[in-house]
C-alpha cells in the first residue's frame, strides 16, 4: 500500500508540474510581442456612400499585420516561422499601457480616414471642408506640469483662450512664452471641456514648450457624406486603400477592372503616399487573399538617409523581394502619391 501511495503522489506530482509548465508556456505574459501577417479585408464592406454603391466586380483591400503579446510556447515558434518577428513592448507601445497604445492606434485610423476622405472627396470633385479642432496629445513627458491634467486622447483646443487653425499656430504662441510662465490650456477630455493651468518647460530642442508628443485633430465634412467603419483594425496605413475605395465610389467608375488589388501606405493632405511598418508580412496576407497586384509605398531614400543607413530597403523593395518569393505572380507597384495609384489602375487592365 505505502508503494502504491508513493506511486500515486509521485504521478500526481509530475502531473501538476507538467500542468505548471503547460499553463506557463502558454498562457505566461513576455514582455515581447509578435508581429505575424494578419488579413486582407474586402473595403467594400468598410465604406458607404449613399446613392453611390460600389457595384464593380473585384475589390481593393486593406492589409494589416497581427500583433499578439508573446507567451513561452509562442515566442520559440516565432523563432522559426517565416514572415514572424519578434519586437519589444517598448518599441511596440513606446513603453504605454495597452489601453492607452489601442487609443492611439484608433486615432491614428480615424485621422487616416479623414486624410483619405478628403484626398479622395476632392479627386472626385465633390464638396470637402475641415474642421480643425485642436492639438491632440499621443504622449505626454514625464517632466511636463500637465502629467497629471493632460492625458493620451485629450484635445487641446484653446491656450491663454486663443484657438489656432494648426498645431504650428499653437507652437509660436508658446515658443514665444519664458519657461515657468503659467499658461492656461482649455482641452477636451471624454467629451467634457475642461480647463487647467500650470508653468511651461523647456524643451529638450531648447525651446518653451507643455512637454506633450501632439498630431491635428480634424474633423472632416464632405457632401456626400462618407461613411467609413474600420472595425478593429488600427493605425494609419491604410489611408491609401481607403482613398481609392472611395475616389471608386464616388466617380462611379470601374477603376480596378475587375482586379483584386492590395496594398497600403499613409495618405497625406497633398495626396502623397507614406512608408509604413511590415509591408512584407503585408504581401503575405494579400497572397492569401488572392491579390493580384500589391500598391507599395516608395519613398527614395535622401542621401543622408543612405550615409546613416548604408543597407536602407524601401518599402518597395522589400515588397518586391518578399512577393517574389511567396507570390511571384502578383504584380508590385510602387506608388508616392495618390494620382499615381489611379494613373496606374486607368492604364493597367
Amino acid at each position: 500500500m505505502k508503494k502504491q501511495t508513493r506511486k500515486r503522489i509521485l504521478q500526481y506530482g509530475i502531473s501538476t508540474v507538467l500542468a505548471i509548465l503547460i499553463l506557463i508556456g502558454f498562457f505566461w505574459p513576455m514582455p515581447k510581442y509578435i508581429e505575424s501577417p494578419g488579413s486582407a479585408d474586402n473595403l467594400k464592406t468598410f465604406v458607404k456612400i449613399k446613392n453611390h454603391p460600389d457595384q464593380h466586380s473585384g475589390k481593393f483591400m486593406i492589409t494589416s499585420v497581427k500583433l499578439a503579446q508573446a507567451r513561452p510556447v509562442t515566442y520559440l515558434i516565432a523563432k522559426v516561422a517565416p514572415y514572424t518577428s519578434i519586437e519589444s513592448a517598448q518599441s511596440v507601445t513606446g513603453g504605454q499601457s495597452n489601453d492607452t497604445y489601442v487609443k492611439m492606434q484608433n486615432f491614428y485610423m480615424q485621422s487616416a480616414i479623414n486624410e483619405a476622405k478628403a484626398v479622395a472627396v476632392k479627386a472626385a470633385h465633390k464638396k470637402v471642408t475641415k474642421d480643425y479642432l485642436g492639438i491632440y496629445v499621443m504622449d505626454v513627458q514625464k517632466n511636463s506640469r500637465f502629467k497629471h491634467q493632460l492625458k493620451v486622447g485629450d484635445t487641446i483646443t484653446k491656450v491663454d483662450g486663443h484657438h489656432f487653425e494648426n498645431a504650428f499656430g499653437f507652437q509660436k504662441y508658446i515658443a514665444k512664452k519664458a519657461v515657468g510662465d503659467q499658461l492656461r490650456v482649455q482641452y477636451q477630455h471624454d467629451g467634457k471641456l475642461k480647463t487647467t493651468t500650470a508653468p511651461l518647460i523647456k524643451l529638450s530642442s531648447g525651446k518653451t514648450g507643455i512637454g506633450i508628443v501632439l498630431t491635428d485633430n480634424v474633423k472632416i465634412k464632405t457632401d456626400p457624406a462618407v461613411k467609413v467603419n474600420p472595425g478593429q483594425i488600427g493605425g494609419p496605413s491604410g489611408g491609401l486603400m481607403f482613398s481609392l475605395q472611395i475616389y471608386g465610389q464616388l466617380t462611379g467608375q470601374n477603376i480596378r477592372h475587375g482586379q483584386n488589388i492590395a496594398g497600403t501606405g499613409t495618405i497625406n493632405p497633398d495626396g502623397s503616399v507614406g512608408e509604413i511598418g511590415g509591408i512584407d508580412k503585408k504581401v503575405v496576407a494579400a497572397k492569401k487573399a488572392g491579390a493580384t497586384i500589391f500598391f507599395a509605398p516608395y519613398l527614395k531614400p535622401t542621401k543622408a538617409v543612405l550615409q546613416l543607413e548604408p543597407g536602407h530597403v524601401t518599402n518597395y523593395q522589400l515588397a518586391k523581394r518578399t512577393a517574389k518569393k511567396v507570390a511571384p505572380h502578383m504584380k508590385v507597384v510602387p506608388v508616392s502619391t495618390f494620382n499615381q495609384a489611379v494613373h496606374y489602375l486607368n492604364t493597367h487592365h
